[in-house]
């Protein structure tokens, strides 16, 4: 339970972090909150010879409305999130959702960056961005790009980070107001990762989902977008049988593995409650 020796940069700058990463290639791993990283690294399944803290960069941690986007710093913590009230007022999913990371103690030190560029299927941010069509902001030697948080995440733990790369920001589109929303999770104790859960954004007009986007957390190799399943009650007043057919559309694409957790078919019907689940809260909040 000790990790491996290791070299320790603090840079000052976000340029000079990405030029010790580029320069220090494979050998090299950015450190965030760390409570992913530095469990992997006590039980020696990452063994990097450097690590690259970003505590160093306060550019990184910040909350900022622009026109019709939050923008959101990579290094902003859980519980700053928990306690903006420009998230509260325009993304309370989010709060939702942090509240249901871990205890108070990672809170305070895990950030969004982290959670979301890390690429692990356990973590609950990456599927609320895929429901709230977020993009990243990727600054690597000499070039600042945009990608689709739909398009970050490849497998377990792959992502579409490029040596060298940093997540730096998250640009979220503002949903309408009056909007539901709801992030619903299953989970074994306090601190565990979801054993299934569902986040939803939704719009009702006329007594009916006029949109609706639902994303799947820890149901797969990655975070899943559940498209037939967000289709399913697009027209319908959310009666027995559209959640009943947004449940099995969302079931059809999970593939969740067996662990201590439950077997496969134990954890795809309880994500399918869970999209049952956060489908009715949501609708209830929608105005």
């Amino acid at each position: 339970m000790i990790p491996g020796p290791f070299d320790y940069h603090r840079p000052e700058s976000v340029g000079e972090a990405i030029k010790l990463l580029a320069g220090l290639g494979d050998e090299a791993r950015a450190l965030a909150g760390g409570h992913s990283l530095v469990p992997m690294m006590k039980l020696r399944l990452a063994t990097p010879s450097h690590l690259v803290d970003l505590h160093g960069l306060p550019e990184l941690k910040f909350i900022r409305r622009d026109g019709d986007r939050l923008l959101i710093g990579a290094m902003t913590t859980q519980a700053e999130i928990l306690t903006s009230e420009e998230i509260a007022k325009n993304l309370p999913i989010l709060q939702e959702a942090a509240a249901l990371i871990a205890d108070p103690q990672v809170r305070y030190r895990g950030t969004l960056g982290g959670n979301l560029a890390n690429g692990d299927p356990g973590n609950d941010m990456p599927a609320l961005m895929l429901a709230l069509s977020a993009r990243y902001v990727l600054e690597g030697p000499g070039e600042r790009r945009e990608v689709e948080a739909t398009d970050f995440y490849q497998g377990a733990y792959f992502t579409a980070l490029e040596p060298g790369e940093l997540l730096t920001e998250i640009w979220i589109p503002l949903p309408p107001a009056g909007h539901g929303y709801a992030y619903e999770k299953l989970k074994r104790k306090v601190g565990d990762y979801a054993t299934a859960a569902a986040a939803v954004v939704l719009t009702i007009a006329g007594g009916k989902v006029a949109t609706c986007a639902i994303a799947l957390t820890n149901l797969h190799e990655t975070p899943l977008l559940a498209t037939d399943a967000a289709n399913a009650v697009i027209g319908t007043t959310l009666d027995a049988a559209a959640l009943q057919a947004a449940s099995t559309a969302a079931q059809a694409i999970m593939a969740p593995a067996a662990d201590a957790r439950g077997p496969v078919e134990y954890r795809k019907h309880v994500g399918g409650i869970m999209v049952t689940r956060a489908l009715q809260r949501a609708a209830e909040r929608a105005k």
